[in-house]
């Protein structure tokens, strides 16, 4: 029933024949209205499912927006099936199973419409429909904005989707909308979505945002086209492809992604012209799997707020920037896994905090016409299998310029690398590659350095004013193995002493130069330490004679195996040192240690006398107690685990190292957990710093004997395994006796025997804490104590130094 009336105006192409009536309800007026008849609704609410099969125009009272309501209890308010006009109507819908308008067929016009429904979906073409719908608005918050499907199609133009259950539009069924300066927001699902076999989107001057899934999702086998849009504050991934997907972006700007700003997968393809991407959590690029693939051109991707790579390429995936700048962002290119790729050209990377190039796990790129700039690492090219080319490239204000280890082989050719800190080329590790016409200038380093024998090709390089030598091959040359080292020719050198061959390097260098790269932090956190300013003294170290620390550690409550072999250990040290003296040969002794046991039995105690024990028998420069755990080592992407544990170890440099629950490096599901990077760099330190950092792996005992077989290097780096057994109940009360006296308390009568019965009866489960029980209690009593003697008026000294067995805390 209608609250008001329908005006129909008849047209024809008499005069004679046009007419006016007007109608009590919105079907009556349908039904009696020819082609090309205009239907005015007066003000109201009309309570009726309306149908048009006719190309008639259909609109509410001029200057009265919004006064018309179609809003029936259930079922499709409005339906369009022809060539009709509709305008300035309110639509209101309740059935969730159905939409609030329905374009079935035709070219129909939609105009200055709103739709506040809880629907299916707001506004849904589908067939052969192709309406033109301008300056509509949808709010659904039950369901979809705009849903387009089974061939539909059409322009939306100035439409705005305010409030979606699900995807704010929704591409589907072979369909293919165009939709024109038009906003979508406050989605509860994808902002934009296009999904199936020959389903299509395109956008132009579109704007998605605060969403609370992807902005834009194309997938299994759809295509999209977007051009000059937005996308920003989603709450998913700004950009998704999955399957087949296509998708072109152009003059686009993706901003505010919590997630990775761009990820495809599975075969997808994505192109990307003069787009900006910048303010993204995870990776701004992420490219998975054989067969997808991304071409960026004259793109810009900056301003990262996570700590991940900018640009992801891995599992068999390929990658193409030109023209493109990435910069201020912790890494700015990570290729990894073989079939993998990345070109780059005439591109520039800049302002980043850690490596700008990463390639690994035989994974392959390539860089012509490049800039890399102000980064801790220019290229590092990491493991077996894993190379490419850099080709005309220019690397400056850098830690390290090219980074070669563990098998890698690169092609360097025509490459400059101006004022690194640190090496300009360094290659450890078996790492190889072939350096052609290259240069290095104002290096803080060497130019070339090429340690452990690596077979690296350098043809007709040049260094000029490098602060320790132009080129320096430690362990190489004739002391290695047959065909091995690096082969050099026609290379130059501005240094006196042009170039020092494998033959004639120096041993003394070899030993005293630390692995520039391998151990180079980040941009200005380095880690030599600087002199000291005038008027701050130095650190102090331990003046203390071992004999004073072996006194210390004896006055610890139980732990007499522990006690028998840091003694033991001990004394083969100082008899080697006696020996050394006398002229005589002294056992080796490696000195890093493996401690087992449960928490609270002293490990950490120990480990801070033993470094304090070797700093006083001059065997560590400090002796200073460096403490990690896994999340001080283990970063959240490939390349910045190496570079924590780095750090972590140059913190230790003349002391102790020790890492607390060191199984949690190698869970046992770890998958590509990055724990694994850890201990392949540990290894590596350890050995090439075994004289300068003791390295202690503390844990649970069966946990650490799995750790221990995680690495081959890992159990031949430790000297001896310290098993700290769980103290019995006699030596926790011990702990609370020094407790006590140590804070001028004093156990009344009967207290003592409280405790040992306390210690004996309380439960010894996984999170038992031993001494840590042990201080825990104590602290317990005194606060009860406090409570007690805070009533007092007056308390003597029995009054406030006596603990008794009331005192105690429940057993938990």
């Amino acid at each position: 029933m209608a609250q008001g009336t329908v005006q129909v105006t008849h047209t024809g192409t008499s005069r004679w024949r046009r007419r006016t009536g007007e109608y009590a309800s919105l079907a009556a007026a349908l039904e009696a209205a020819a082609e090309g008849d205009v239907l005015t609704i007066a003000p109201g609410t009309y309570r009726e499912n309306l149908v048009v099969q006719r190309s008639v125009t259909l609109r509410g009272p001029e200057g009265s927006p919004g006064s018309v309501r179609i809003a029936p209890a259930d079922g499709v308010p409005l339906t369009v099936r022809a060539s009709a006009v509709v305008q300035d109507l309110h639509v209101e819908g309740q059935d969730a199973a159905a939409p609030a308008v329905l374009v079935e067929d035709g070219t129909p016009e939609l105009l200055d419409m709103r739709i506040v429904t809880r629907s299916a979906a707001g506004i849904e073409v589908r067939g052969s429909a192709r309406p033109t719908v301008r300056r509509c608005t949808v709010d659904n918050p039950a369901g979809i904005g705009i849903a387009v499907v089974d061939g539909g199609g059409g322009v939306f133009e100035e439409c705005e989707v305010v409030a979606a259950g699900q995807a704010g539009v929704a591409v589907r069924g072979g369909a293919h909308p165009r939709l024109e300066r038009c906003r979508v927001h406050h989605a509860s699902g994808t902002g934009l979505s296009a999904t199936g076999d020959n389903s299509g989107l395109e956008a132009v001057g579109c704007e998605i945002y605060e969403v609370r899934g992807s902005g834009v999702h194309i997938t299994a086998r759809a295509t999209a086209h977007l051009t000059d849009c937005a996308v920003h504050r989603t709450t998913a991934d700004g950009v998704t492809l999955d399957t087949d997907a296509v998708l072109t972006l152009a003059d686009c700007r993706i901003h505010d992604i919590p997630e990775n700003a761009i990820d495809l997968r599975s075969r997808s393809v994505l192109t990307l012209t003069r787009t900006t991407v910048r303010q993204f959590g995870r990776n701004g690029l992420s490219v998975w799997d054989p067969g997808t693939r991304v071409d960026a051109n004259q793109c810009e991707i900056f301003d990262s707020t996570g700590d991940y790579p900018a640009v992801w390429v891995s599992d068999g995936a390929t990658a193409v920037l030109d023209s493109c700048r990435v910069h201020d962002v912790p890494d700015a290119l990570f290729v990894l896994d073989r079939g993998s790729r990345a070109d780059v050209i005439d591109s520039d990377l800049s302002q980043v905090r850690n490596t700008a190039v990463s390639v690994s796990d035989g994974a392959t790129a390539q860089l012509d016409d490049c800039r890399i700039r102000d980064a801790a690492t220019g290229a590092w090219f990491r493991d077996h299998g894993s190379g490419g080319t850099l080709n005309n490239c220019t690397v400056e204000t850098v830690q390290t310029g090219v980074i070669v280890t563990k098998g890698a082989d690169p092609t360097v050719e025509r490459c400059t690398i101006d004022s690194p800190a640190e090496a300009g080329f360094y290659v450890s590790a078996d790492g190889r590659g072939s350096f052609l016409d290259c240069r290095v200038n104002d290096s803080g380093g060497y130019g070339f350095h090429v340690i452990d024998g690596c077979r690296t090709t350098l043809r007709r390089c040049r260094t000029e004013r490098c602060a320790r030598g132009g080129y320096e091959f430690a362990d190489a040359g004739a002391d290695g193995a047959p065909g091995s080292g690096p082969v050099v020719e026609d290379c130059a050198s501005d240094e006196s002493a042009g170039v020092r061959t494998p033959a004639a390097r120096e041993t003394a260098v070899q030993t005293a130069v630390p692995s520039a790269g391998l151990l180079g932090p980040i941009p200005e956190q380095r880690m030599t330490v600087p002199e000291p300013p005038s008027g701050v003294a130095e650190p102090e170290t331990s003046v203390r004679t071992s004999k004073d620390v072996l006194g210390e550690l004896d006055a610890l409550v139980g732990l007499e195996s522990v006690k028998r072999e840091v003694r033991a250990l001990t004394d083969m040290i100082e008899v080697g040192r006696r020996r050394l003296r006398a002229g005589l040969k002294a056992a080796s002794v490696k000195r890093h240690l493996v401690f087992t046991g449960s928490p609270g039995t002293g490990k950490t105690t120990v480990a801070r006398l033993y470094g304090e024990i070797l700093a006083a028998l001059d065997v560590l420069e400090k002796g200073h107690l460096v403490e990690v755990s896994r999340v001080d080592l283990v970063g959240e992407h490939i390349g910045s685990t190496a570079i924590r544990t780095q750090e972590a170890f140059q913190r230790a440099h003349g002391g102790v190292l020790f890492i607390d629950e060191a199984y949690a490096l190698s869970p046992e599901d770890a998958g590509r957990d990055f724990g694994k990077e850890a201990i392949d760099t540990l290894v590596k330190l350890m050995e090439d710093h075994r004289d300068s950092v003791v390295v202690i792996v503390a844990g649970y005992t069966a946990e650490m004997e799995r750790f221990l077989t995680v690495n081959p290097g890992v159990a031949s780096r430790f000297s001896r395994t310290i098993t700290f057994g769980d103290y019995g109940p006699e030596e926790l009360l011990r702990i609370v006796e020094q407790q006590a006296e140590e804070h001028e308390y004093r156990l009344a009568a009967g207290t003592a025997e409280a405790l040992l019965k306390y210690f004996t009866e309380i439960p010894k489960g996984a999170a038992f804490g031993n001494g840590r029980t042990a201080r825990q209690t104590f602290e317990a009593m005194v606060e009860r104590h406090a409570s007690r003697v805070a009533q007092l008026a007056e308390p003597s000294t029995d009054d406030l130094t006596l603990l008794f067995a009331e005192d105690l805390p429940e057993l938990p």
